[in-house]
């Protein structure tokens, strides 16, 4: 299984985390960020066990697919 990475958070002071990636085979995305710990903001969603919570910035979305091909962007 090959990953395509399709981009790192512009903004990121080490340059290494979040990062967008694109399972092809599966067409799904991964997606590296900030692990959610806080209780607060993890109550107010339905996580099954199996799941976990990733935070990455607004900024990222240029990182998708579908929202770069809307803009009429080539991939």
């Amino acid at each position: 299984m090959a990953l395509r990475k399709l981009g790192k958070d512009p903004e990121s002071p080490s340059g290494g985390s979040p990062t967008v990636y694109l399972d092809e085979e599966k067409d799904t995305y991964l997606v590296q960020g900030w692990r959610v710990l806080e209780e607060e903001r993890l109550g107010q969603m339905d996580i099954p066990g199996h799941e976990t919570v990733v935070e990455i910035p607004r900024r990222m979305v240029q990182f998708f697919l579908e929202v770069r091909h809307d803009r009429g962007t080539d991939v």
